[in-house]
């Protein structure tokens, strides 16, 4: 389920976070090869993706558990 971007934090390891407008965070890691995402080093770098959207996992999960019951 696609979910707004309305802030960030970082966890107890200091990777960063996106806090979703449902609630819910998702990790934003820039640790190339794997994951490439320099914009998230910055503070302008993050700044400029607030709003963008991004597949909420848990919305998903929950959605699921949602239609299985």
């Amino acid at each position: 389920m696609r979910q707004s971007i309305i802030g960030f934090h970082q966890d107890d390891v200091g990777d960063w976070v996106a806090d979703l407008a449902c609630g819910h965070g998702q990790h934003v890691r820039h640790n190339p090869p794997w994951s490439v995402r320099p914009w998230v080093v910055s503070e302008e770098g993050r700044h400029a993706h607030l709003n963008e959207q991004l597949n909420c996992k848990r919305c998903d999960e929950e959605c699921e558990q949602d239609n299985i019951q």
